[in-house]
């Protein structure tokens, strides 16, 4: 039965009266469908928790963080506190008395860059419990990954806190099936689980907007709104294009130098990622700019106003948007410790994503297809052959593997997404 079907028929049964309640039991049965969607960083935070005694979950809002550690919370004595609540900040008027107060439990924060001053009573709490054998998962904190949470935590909790990244939801996550609703969508789990593509869009619309013009300044930052979504929806035009900072410094009538911290600051939110090129020891002139992409397709959607498919395949920018599913998904599915790269020499011999994986001495090398039929490019092959990859994959739109010429295998995004999970 599909989600709308199931949407239908559970307020049907509800049978309920007005259009409050309605709405409610809506939205829970969406936090319920959310929730049956596996997130692949459950057993890492998990494994993170049973080994140090603080936990950072950082991630875009809305990404997921707080359904995840409420997942994990489920297994044992936890409180949750967020951050964002005057009642549960007032509870925290004398952090160190009321924390203690739960030292046998997880201590869940949520929005902890609301209160980064709080790492410096988590700091005496953990050691005071590393005294009396307390050492290991003590507190789960939530927040934004912006640059100054990451400052405070690593000054206050060096050597007691891991960071793991919570991203959007990615292809190996979603399956095969609602692989074009990620697609157009993008992955935060209230765009890809809407009622339509048009409520879909409008809660991506109104996400930007709050992010320009209230979480950004709480975060510091005094940054024009305007200013910043103009940035914003110039990377999305020129999704995975090498970054020309004089071009977009000259578009936005600021310098070079205000660019560069602008993009710092959407790279440090997790909004948009940096690529970075490969810097093999190769006897050829390579690019040296990094690739730049709006980390979900939906928010590039969004930017440039696409709200349904047949719009999106029409546009430009369908290329570059699907080239940055497949990188997001795939990047997101590596283990722990592997490093993402582009490769492209000034010829024009070119590699989409260049994966180093923990343990392996070569990388593997990716080349991107939205279409069924796949056709190996000269360029990737030049490409391999400066940089002798382990593995030679073509990522297409079908489901089939097989061979696609000497060394190269064409795979589906799924399944690359499962061995790499795998590895």
């Amino acid at each position: 039965m599909t989600e709308s079907m199931d949407s239908i028929a559970f307020l049907q049964h509800c049978a309920l009266r007005d259009e409050l309640s309605v709405l409610l039991a809506f939205l829970e049965l969406h936090s319920i469908i959310a929730r049956m969607i596996p997130r692949r960083l459950l057993p890492a935070l998990t494994a993170a928790l049973a080994e140090a005694p603080a936990v950072a979950l950082l991630g875009p809002r809305q990404a997921g963080k707080t359904t995840l550690a409420l997942e994990v919370a489920k297994a044992r004595p936890a409180v949750y506190l967020d951050l964002e609540s005057e009642a549960d900040r007032a509870k925290l008027s004398e952090p160190e008395l009321y924390l203690s107060q739960h030292e046998n439990k997880l201590v869940i924060l949520d929005e902890i860059q609301r209160t980064p001053q709080l790492f410096r009573s988590l700091r005496g709490l953990i050691d005071a419990g590393r005294r009396r054998g307390r050492d290991k998962g003590r507190f789960l904190v939530l927040g934004s990954a912006s640059i100054d949470l990451l400052r405070q935590s690593s000054e206050s909790l060096a050597g007691r806190i891991r960071y793991l990244e919570l991203a959007p939801l990615d292809a190996g996550e979603v399956g095969r099936e609602r692989l074009d609703t990620l697609w157009l969508r993008g992955g935060f789990p209230e765009s890809l689980l809407a009622a339509s593509d048009a409520a879909s869009l409008r809660w991506r619309t109104d996400f930007i907007r709050t992010y320009l013009e209230r979480d950004i300044p709480q975060l510091g930052p005094r940054i024009p709104a305007e200013t910043l979504r103009r940035l914003w929806t110039m990377l999305a035009h020129q999704q995975g294009g090498l970054l020309n900072a004089a071009t977009l410094a000259r578009a936005l009538a600021v310098d070079g130098k205000t660019v560069a911290a602008y993009l710092d600051l959407l790279v440090d939110l997790l909004l948009v990622r940096r690529l970075s090129p490969w810097h093999g020891n190769i006897r050829k002139r390579l690019v040296k700019s990094p690739k730049v992409y709006v980390r979900d397709s939906g928010l590039v959607h969004a930017l440039l106003g696409i709200g349904e498919r047949e719009a999106l395949l029409a546009h430009p920018v369908a290329g570059g948007s699907w080239e940055g599913v497949a990188i997001e998904s795939l990047i997101a599915a590596a283990p722990s410790g592997a490093e993402a790269y582009f490769f492209r020499t000034s010829a024009g011999a070119e590699i989409d994503l260049l994966l180093k994986l923990p343990g392996h001495r070569r990388p593997w090398a990716i080349e991107i297809k939205r279409g069924l039929a796949p056709k190996l490019e000269r360029g990737f092959q030049l490409a391999c052959g400066a940089v002798r990859p382990e593995r030679r994959l073509v990522v297409y739109g079908g489901a089939e593997r097989f061979p696609l010429g000497e060394g190269v295998e064409a795979i589906s995004l799924i399944e690359l997404c499962e061995e790499l999970s795998a590895a």
